[in-house]
C-alpha cells in the first residue's frame, strides 16, 4: 500500500511502498504530465519528473528500504504449506516540503490538462466519463490526499484550513522554478519547530508569487535575456547540504 509520512524532523515527506506501489505512482505521474512540451509547462513538468526520478531509483535499490509486516505468521505459513517471509520490502523516497508542495500545485494543473486532452469537447473534462474513473488521475489524487494528510498532522488546525484552500487553487505555475530551490534551501536550514510554522508561508509564497519571487524572476529573466537562453537553463549553483537533517 502506498504510504506517505512526515520525516522525523519535518524536513519533508517520505514516500513508501513496495515495487508495485511505487511503479503505479511513477507511471501515473509520467502519464499526467504528458510528453515534452505537450502542455507547455516544461519547467513544472521537470519538477514532477524529478520525483519520478527518485521513485525509479528507489525501485532500482538506490535509495533506502524498510521491512514492513505483511500479516503472515507461523500459523498461516504452516496452514498454507508455503515458505514465506512475514515482512515485505518497502522502498522509500524523501522529498523536501517546498519541493513537494510545488509538485502538488503543479499536478493540479497537469490533471486538468490531461483530462482536457482526453475529452476535448466536454465543458467539464474532469467530470467527463472518459476521465471520471481514469486510473492515472485517481492515483495522482491519492498521492495528493496522502500529502495533505501529512500536512494535517504537523500544522495547526487554522493553518491547515488556509493551506487546504490555497492548495486547491488551479493555475499555480512558476516561470522561474529556481524559486523552489531557494525555498528548499531556506527550509533545510530551519529547526523542526520553525519548519512546521513556516509551511503556510511556503504555500502562500508559491501560490501568490509575491515580491520575493518577482525579484528572483527578474534576475532570472535578466540573465536569460543576456545569455539568449531559456529560464530553465539558468543555474544559480545553489548547493544542497550533503546531509539533510530529515
Amino acid at each position: 500500500m502506498l504510504t506517505i509520512r512526515n520525516t522525523p524532523r519535518t524536513a519533508g515527506i517520505e514516500i513508501l511502498g513496495d515495487h508495485k506501489d511505487l511503479l503505479g505512482l511513477y507511471l501515473a505521474l509520467h502519464t499526467v504530465v504528458g510528453d515534452d512540451d505537450e502542455f507547455h509547462l516544461e519547467d513544472a513538468r521537470i519538477r514532477v519528473l524529478g520525483v519520478c526520478y527518485d521513485l525509479r531509483h528507489a525501485m532500482m535499490g538506490d535509495r533506502n528500504i524498510e521491512f514492513v509486516d505483511n500479516g503472515m505468521d507461523y500459523d498461516k505459513i504452516k496452514r498454507l504449506g508455503v515458505v514465506s517471509s512475514d515482512k515485505n520490502v518497502y522502498y522509500t523516497v524523501t522529498v523536501l516540503w517546498p519541493e513537494i508542495l510545488y509538485v502538488f500545485l503543479a499536478l493540479n494543473n497537469f490533471v486538468q490538462l490531461y483530462a482536457k486532452s482526453r475529452s476535448k469537447t466536454s465543458p467539464t473534462p474532469i467530470l467527463d466519463a472518459s476521465n471520471l474513473w481514469d486510473s492515472n488521475i485517481a492515483q495522482v489524487r491519492l498521492f495528493q490526499s496522502l500529502v495533505v494528510a501529512c500536512l494535517n498532522e504537523i500544522v495547526s488546525e487554522a493553518a491547515f484550513r488556509r493551506i487546504a484552500k490555497l492548495m486547491a487553487l488551479p493555475g499555480t505555475v512558476l516561470d522561474a522554478t529556481q524559486y523552489v530551490d531557494l525555498l528548499n534551501m531556506k527550509f533545510v536550514n530551519m529547526d523542526p519547530d520553525k519548519r512546521k510554522k513556516s509551511l503556510l508561508t511556503m504555500v502562500k509564497r508559491l501560490v501568490e508569487q509575491g515580491p520575493e519571487y518577482q525579484q528572483l524572476r527578474q534576475k532570472v529573466e535578466h540573465v536569460a535575456t543576456k545569455s539568449h537562453c531559456e529560464f530553465s537553463d539558468i543555474d544559480f549553483s545553489w548547493s544542497y547540504p550533503e546531509d539533510i537533517n530529515w
